[in-house]
């Protein structure tokens, strides 16, 4: 008897050395472990990738991870900012995937679509009646064009905020069931599908089993203080991150001696955030490092910093890998943001405060630096438990078995 394949459209999705994106390769590793054959459709290039993708034609490159895990490549165009080229890289996803078969890939008993792109749901539909697939599943990893509108203030009316609206209000409708990242989504999402037996939430997660220790380079490792109280950042620097209040917050306690903010990662915020603090002795930017070495880095902070911006958008709730790194490695978190049932207010492993507001988090900081060794660690003990129970992949991959 044949293994049941699953195809999984996301221009997105990542392998092993990406360095990011590695969700539904992590969820492989499960399925095929139930009977399943697994074809990730992903897009070669991606800003995000630390390793970008060598194609061999101008439609398909295909590739085996490992056993019963394949990606297929999709020659996409490079972009260099979030505008019209990567819109346009998303388009040329689509269109490609009209020509997409069964050949290489065997004939698809379950496909998912992950979103962001929406577009390619349309192509999912279309393979679904074409290979008379079982179920058509649509993940929403963000709501959009919610995202636009309460980010970048687009109106309502916006040709793009239309045209996504639709594409969703088609995805929500037209699929057997619907993924969302985020807890409370069910709110928006229920009233365009009219179906709420359809939501289901599967956030992000973490497998530490796959995640391999990586010593840090001396040169970064010396960066960082080693006999003060440390406040850390990693990931983007980007606008969804309201970094700008953390630095903020670091000008405000640019007297206080005893305290650290360390931001490591890159984007393209980095500059002028750098550009704010250039008279600041106690902040410090590091570079991207890879992905196994972000729990060694995690190990030189006291404390690990989320941000978020003052907008209805996070009421939804929230899904950031960077919860689950910093919780993994046991450290507290101090989270700025009104968002609902964020992993750090569920598990109780931190402090949430005012968003947008640098005193608020400088008041957070000197809070947690009173604190007791014991207390600390508590906090921290809190997160990892958590994140090991709720948050593994194993658990959490076979939440899409039921579905499947």
């Amino acid at each position: 008897m044949s293994k049941k394949v699953i195809w999984v459209i996301n221009q997105t999705a990542g392998k092993p050395d990406s360095g990011w994106g590695e969700r539904h390769f992590y969820f492989a590793n499960y399925w095929v472990q139930k009977g399943y054959k697994v074809k990730i459709i992903s897009g070669s290039y991606n800003h995000l990738f630390k390793k970008q993708i060598e194609t061999t034609s101008q439609l398909f490159t295909y590739e085996t991870i490992a056993p019963n895990i394949d990606f297929c490549w999709v020659k996409t165009p490079k972009y260099y900012d979030g505008g019209w080229r990567k819109f346009w890289s998303n388009f040329i996803f689509m269109c490609k995937l009209l020509f997409l078969t069964a050949e290489k890939l065997g004939k698809p008993t379950v496909i998912l679509v992950s979103s962001m792109p929406i577009f390619p749901i349309i192509n999912g539909y279309l393979l679904k009646k074409k290979y008379k697939a079982n179920k058509l599943l649509i993940e929403i990893r963000d709501l959009w064009p919610l995202t636009p509108i309460y980010l970048k203030g687009y109106s309502t009316k916006h040709p793009l905020v239309k045209i996504v609206g639709w594409f969703e209000k088609f995805a929500y409708q037209k699929s057997d069931a619907i993924v969302s990242l985020l807890p409370n989504a069910h709110t928006y999402i229920n009233s365009i599908s009219k179906d709420a037996s359809k939501f289901n939430w599967i956030p992000n997660g973490i497998d530490e089993r796959l995640l391999q220790s990586e010593e840090l380079p001396i040169e970064i490792s010396e960066e960082i203080p080693k006999n003060k109280f440390v406040i850390g950042y990693t990931g983007t620097m980007g606008m969804a991150n309201a970094l700008e209040y953390f630095v903020e917050a670091s000008i405000l306690m640019k007297n206080n001696s005893l305290v650290h903010f360390v931001l490591v990662g890159d984007g393209y915020l980095k500059e002028a955030l750098q550009l704010q603090t250039k008279l600041n002795t106690n902040i410090s930017f590091i570079s991207k490092v890879n992905k196994n070495q972000v729990q060694q880095v995690l190990k030189l902070f006291d404390v690990c910093f989320i941000g978020r911006n003052d907008t209805p958008l996070f009421d939804y709730g929230v899904s950031s890998n960077k919860y689950f790194d910093y919780m993994l490695a046991g450290k507290p978190v101090l989270e700025s943001s009104n968002c609902i049932d964020s992993p750090a207010q569920l598990s109780g492993c931190g402090i949430t405060v005012q968003p947008e507001n640098g005193q608020a988090i400088a008041d957070g900081i000197l809070k947690f630096q009173k604190m007791t060794v014991d207390e600390l660690k508590n906090f921290g003990e809190k997160g990892c438990s958590y994140v090991k129970k709720y948050h593994n992949f194993e658990y959490l991959s076979e939440k899409y078995l039921k579905l499947f």
